[in-house]
Parts: structure tokens; sequence; C-alpha cells
């Protein structure tokens, strides 16, 4: 993946620095933006943005602070190189929320490394989803095959929300991520209540999460986390919807709707020794066994012990 990364300087001394020391790195792209293009930069959304502040003309703390108010680049990291060797000068800057202050004469091993750890933190950060802090879709692959692999015999728990889509319709997304997060918090919870050793969580996407946890305790942990979730979700919905137990939606064609209150469905797979091959085989017998979880009207789940 290709990784943009802008330097802010007004006389592109810094340009050719980055150029030559990254020249065996390909995937990286260094780009010369003047202060007074750095509206317009900040536009396309850096992977990481470094500054000169020797070779500014502007007060850098204002510089860091129009970066840091910029929408799309509140996290998109930023270092400041500068021969202002002040301590004050150096937490004011720190203080805008700047991950790096590097001083002049800068050692170019250093600032090489520090660029590519930088990216490398990036990287890992993508995998892992930023509405609920749970590990995405790579690290779910990495540790269903890593348990495949070792011969491990667990259960998978295929979480996901009925109704939600409605939810949203009427709430919002903003509220819609409010259940979405309560969701992720009521399954680490329980399983952590429940002290299960060598568990695993993970937010596949939207309103759909993955739990591995010993084939053992699946009952315990289902049940868990269904009372958890229909005793706390009420708080998500005002009083009008939870007396009368539905929410009403207009469809397309102008008719009146009613889908009952959110609940959570889990189907569970259970995974005995030499059972599954590879990742695939698991999530094909866990849509079917979701699907008869979501069947039947409530919170419920369903579990799949064929051999």
């Amino acid at each position: 993946m290709l990784q943009e990364i802008y330097i802010i300087d007004d006389d592109d001394s810094s340009l050719m620095v980055f150029k030559e020391l990254f020249r065996s790195d390909v995937e990286y792209k260094f780009i010369s933006v003047k202060t007074e293009q750095i509206d317009v930069a900040l536009k396309n959304i850096p992977s990481l943005i470094i500054i000169n502040e020797d070779a500014i003309d502007r007060d850098i703390v204002e510089l860091c602070k129009q970066i840091r108010l910029d929408e799309d680049n509140k996290i998109t990291p930023v270092i400041v190189v500068s021969s202002n060797h002040n301590k004050e000068h150096r937490m004011n800057i720190l203080k805008e929320s700047i991950e790096y202050f590097i001083k002049k004469p800068v050692d170019e091993e250093y600032l090489y490394y520090t660029v590519k750890n930088i990216n490398r933190l990036l990287s890992i950060n993508r995998r892992i989803s930023p509405l609920t802090g749970l590990p995405g879709n790579v690290q779910i692959h990495a540790e269903l095959k890593k348990r495949i692999t070792n011969s491990n015999e667990f259960s998978v728990l295929y979480l996901d929300l009925d109704n939600f889509k409605a939810y949203n319709d009427i709430y919002g997304f903003l509220k819609g991520d409010e259940i979405i997060q309560f969701t992720a918090n009521t399954i680490l919870q329980c399983i952590h209540d429940l002290q299960c050793e060598d568990c695993f969580v993970g937010h596949i996407g939207g309103d759909d999460f993955i739990a591995i946890v010993p084939f053992t305790r699946v009952d315990k942990i289902c049940q868990t986390i269904i009372a958890t979730f229909d005793k706390h979700v009420e708080q998500f919905y005002t009083q009008e919807d939870l007396e009368q137990g539905y929410i009403e939606i207009s469809n397309r064609k102008g008719i009146i709707e009613q889908f009952p209150l959110t609940s959570i469905s889990i189907g569970v797979v259970i995974a005995d020794n030499g059972r599954f091959h590879n990742i695939l085989e698991i999530g094909e017998i866990g849509a079917q066994v979701k699907h008869a979880a979501k069947s039947v009207m409530g919170s419920s789940y369903a579990i799949d012990k064929r051999k």
C-alpha cells in the first residue's frame, strides 16, 4: 500500500533528503507542501505529516493547531523537525497532540526508523475496528487459522443484531454506533466475568461480531450475553417505543411497518479436533446456524453440534 507523506516546508529543502533516505522503499511517496497550500493538501489525508520548522514562515504552534482541527486529520501522525531546542517551545508543540519532536541536527538513521515504525503502527491499527477497538478481519482469520493448525478444540460464536437497520433508520447512525459499542462491551464483559481462558473477541464489521471460546462453556456464555444485552439495550429507546414494544417505519410504498426492538442472535459452531480444515468451512456452518438463531423471535442462540 502506497504511503503518501507530506513534507511541509517553504523551500523544498527537505524533500530530496527524504527521497534519498527512502530510495529503496518504493511504497513511500514524499510530497512537498507549502504552508500556503496546507488547506488544500489536508483534504487528501496523508499517512504522515512531517514539518520542517526551520523552513516555514509561519508560527509552528498555530500550524499544528490547524492540522489537528481539520476533521479528516485529527489522527494523522505529525513529526516536527526543528533546530529550536528550547524545552518550553518543544512542550507547546507536543501539547497540540503532535507525536514526535526531533531536534536538529538530525540523525538520518533515527529519522528513517521513526518514520518506518510510525507507519508500522498505523498498519497494525488499521486492522482494529475504530468504533469498538476490537480486532478486525485480519486478526480474526489469523486466530482461526492458528487454532485449526494447532488442532485445538474450540467453539466459534457468530453474533449479530436483529432489526438493527430499522433502529438506524429511526434513531440515526450515531445512536446506532452507540448500540454497536454497547454490544462489543457486553460480549467482552460477559466473557471476562466468566473467567473464560484463551478466549478471543473480534468485530467482523457493522453489527457482526465473533468470539472464540472453549466448547464446554458455550451455553453459559450465550445465556449470559443474551440476558445482559436484553436487560440494558432498553436504554437506547424512548419510553414510548419501550412501552409499545416495537418501532414503526414507513417503507418505500408509504406503508407503515412494525419492527420489534433490537435483539441479539448467536450462532455457535463446535470445532472438534479435525472437523474443519480451513476457516471457510467454519464460516459456512456459522452462517447456517446463525440463520437458525435469527429465525426465532427475540434474542436467541443455536448450536451446531454435528461431528
